[in-house]
């Protein structure tokens, strides 16, 4: 088990665990048990050879996701009381007895903001709508509805059932056009097949559009790429489509994912995907990854579409994950002339499923004219 999951286990079991007044055998099984719940990347490796992919009945999935992350309140919260102590200690010249109810209490939250973070995850999210002027949209394009999915993660953690629910809410939003920006599954196509059966049936009237994320490429990419494209997804790698209104058109493009070199795939190429596409035709741009935002809108891009930070996971901690994505996490930026939207996720990696103050989403945006609103 790494440095990174080892401390907050040790700090949890010799600083919260050992001093609370109970038998010794029942503290020798609470550390079994925490020290199990910390390594749940090692079972998942064992379970199925990635950490990406934990090949365990979904029950079990939710309960390592809730224990992991439990374990890791509960030593922040130790080491706000441990803090405490040590001040207290330097103003009273003795270190003070840190009360077994304090410690109680410790265990208490941390063990509900778990709970409470787990249940925002594996639940079907909710239609969010979004408006994004563009310039130069043409009037028969005004009003226009994409619905943005993205960081589905179809894994045991969200199976067929919950794909079907998704599939289901998101065929009743009125899209034009349906967008998946990266990121379908966890696991290889024999894992996953059953699970991704349900976004066969996606539908909109202009079509179900996709690009691949970084997760894809952890699990034989080509052989993804051909199951969506069986499944009813243009996938778009490093190329463009054109939607047409009469004599008006809107260019959607899509790249694939910066992670790609590194598993000797073809990185994202906009000027590929952008070649041959109709002069003076807004461009979308659907790339996984947020990072390039600043290029695509030197290159004349209208709207950029992303996933991939999953929004940030934990309010408050979201500076983080934005320092590793140019500053760019959740909502929307303008970059330039562009606007760019980045999507919390429909979904949650399952080695990590924990979200408080950063809800998932099925996001509804909704295109307006400037000549028409200003």
């Amino acid at each position: 088990m790494s440095l990174l999951f080892t401390v907050p286990c040790l700090i949890v079991i010799a600083n919260w665990l050992w001093p609370l007044p109970l038998p010794l055998w029942l503290k020798l099984s609470g550390a079994v048990l925490i020290g199990a719940g910390a390594h749940f990347y090692t079972w998942s490796r064992l379970s199925s050879g990635s950490p990406f992919s934990p090949e365990f009945p979904r029950p079990i999935v939710i309960l390592f996701n809730w224990a992991f992350a439990a374990i890791g309140f509960l030593a922040v919260f130790q080491l706000v009381l441990d803090l405490a102590a040590l001040v207290q200690a330097g103003v009273l010249w003795h270190m003070p007895h840190i009360p077994t109810a304090f410690r109680i209490v410790a265990g208490i939250l941390a063990a509900l903001l778990s709970a409470l973070g787990v249940i925002n995850v594996v639940r079907v999210p909710p239609i969010k709508d979004i408006t994004v002027t563009i310039p130069g949209l043409p009037a028969s394009f005004d009003g226009y509805r994409l619905l943005q999915l993205t960081d589905m993660h179809i894994s045991t953690l969200f199976p067929c059932s919950w794909a079907q629910a998704v599939v289901e809410r998101a065929n009743t939003a009125g899209a034009d056009l349906i967008v998946v920006t990266g990121d379908f599954i966890d696991g290889s196509v024999a894992m996953r097949q059953k699970a991704c059966a349900p976004l066969h049936a996606l539908s909109a009237p202009d079509g179900v559009f996709a690009v691949p994320g970084n997760h894809e490429y952890f699990f034989d990419y080509t052989e993804w790429m051909q199951h969506l494209s069986a499944l009813g997804f243009q996938l778009l790698l490093n190329t463009h489509t054109v939607i047409t209104r009469g004599d008006d058109k809107l260019t959607v493009a899509g790249v694939t994912d910066l992670s790609a070199p590194q598993h000797d795939q073809a990185g994202p190429d906009l000027a590929a995907a952008l070649r041959n596409a109709p002069p003076n035709a807004p461009i979308i741009l659907l790339d996984h990854q947020p990072r390039q935002a600043l290029l695509a809108a030197q290159q004349g891009i209208a709207l950029q579409l992303s996933g991939h930070t999953h929004g940030g996971m934990i309010k408050g901690l979201d500076w983080l994950v934005a320092r590793a994505n140019k500053g760019f996490v959740s909502g929307i930026y303008t970059v330039g002339s562009m606007t760019l939207y980045v999507s919390n996720g429909t979904g949650l990696w399952p080695g990590f499923a924990l979200r408080l103050g950063v809800p998932p989403e099925m996001t509804r945006i909704s295109l307006r004219s400037d000549a028409i609103t200003s």
